[in-house]
């Protein structure tokens, strides 16, 4: 582990070289050699993954990020007042930008006292941790760099707090990973605290299909950029242009499938895991899915997981929820 002081106010660990060289060609061998083949949804947020991902949550068709940061303004004052919490953590916070309007809440509440940003780009972590302290007097952030799902238990101790996943992050898991994951949480949190499960729900398959095929092309090239972080990585021979994105609904795993899709048959050499495929035309590589949610299955993830849901927020055409529940 990597742990510097930026300034006074800001730590940051850095915990992605806690990964073994390894573990890290086991997770990526098994994945390549499944059916279909799959890349880590992580590799997607290197530094570029996360600007191209910023891009997308300002396009037109991406309706997730507009509607969740209006529900956030509708009722972060409310949240602050049910929770009284005066940390808030943030697991997958990328760039931060819905988060602002919980830490507004908070500093208007006289509540705001430390932030945890939790992001696996280490570059936005740093960006985010250096551009809060100066837009919040007396702010500490405690930033960490990792792997949420392997590196929980990293999260600084802290006092009455509110731990936040938004933008639909936990639909980049299965549901028994989804369970597994949002299980690990509760056992991180001290009893009392709270947890804010940000889901995008089941809308018309033509809307969420179009929020993943924009007509600029930015996904595509935010999806693409995963054979660039491989080649980088690893030395993988794995050529975007030989690939077209796909973005498909699967209505019986309620998610969306974002694949890439092979042009040609190719061999694919991966010298840093020593490892080469044959792919064959038109053979996909899934890259993430983003599962759908109603207000049942959120709230049976969270009772599941250990969690009361005291609050259910939706808004008008019920395209994103926000469950807000506590750790008994």
């Amino acid at each position: 582990m990597d742990c510097t002081t930026e300034s006074q106010n800001i730590i940051i660990d850095v915990h992605v070289s806690d990964e073994t060289p390894t573990n890290v060609q086991l997770e990526l061998r098994k994945g390549l050699e499944s059916t279909p083949r799959r890349l880590p949804t992580k590799y997607l947020y290197d530094d570029r993954g996360s600007e191209l991902f910023e891009s997308i949550c300002e396009l037109p068709e991406y309706y997730q990020t507009r509607t969740e940061r209006h529900l956030l303004n509708q009722y972060a004052d409310q949240i602050m007042s049910l929770t009284k919490a005066e940390e808030l953590v943030e697991l997958g916070s990328g760039a931060a930008t819905k988060t602002r309007v919980l830490l507004d809440a908070m500093a208007q509440a006289n509540q705001l006292r430390f932030y945890v940003p939790f992001d696996v780009s280490e570059g936005i972590v740093r960006r985010v941790a250096q551009e809060l302290v100066k837009e919040y007097k007396g702010l500490h952030v405690h930033g960490v760099v990792g792997d949420f799902l392997t590196h929980l238990e990293h999260i600084p101790d802290g006092g009455r707090r509110l731990v936040v996943i938004l933008g639909g992050t936990i639909g980049n898991l299965d549901s028994q990973s989804a369970l597994n994951f949002v299980s690990s949480i509760h056992a991180e949190m001290a009893s009392g605290d709270f947890f804010l499960l940000g889901v995008q729900l089941e809308t018309s398959i033509k809307r969420i299909e179009a929020a993943y095929n924009d007509s600029t092309g930015v996904t595509a090239a935010f999806n693409k950029n995963i054979l660039n972080v491989m080649h980088e990585m690893f030395g993988a021979t794995l050529n975007p242009d030989t690939f077209d994105h796909v973005a498909l609904y699967n209505k019986t795993d309620h998610r969306i499938e974002m694949r890439l899709r092979s042009k040609e048959s190719q061999c694919v050499e991966i010298p840093g895991l020593d490892f080469s495929f044959e792919l064959e035309k038109g053979e996909d590589i899934l890259t993430e899915i983003s599962t759908k949610y109603d207000h049942p299955r959120a709230e049976k993830l969270l009772k599941q997981s250990g969690f009361d849901m005291i609050k259910w927020y939706s808004d008008s055409e019920e395209l994103i929820g926000l469950a807000l529940a506590r750790k008994p």
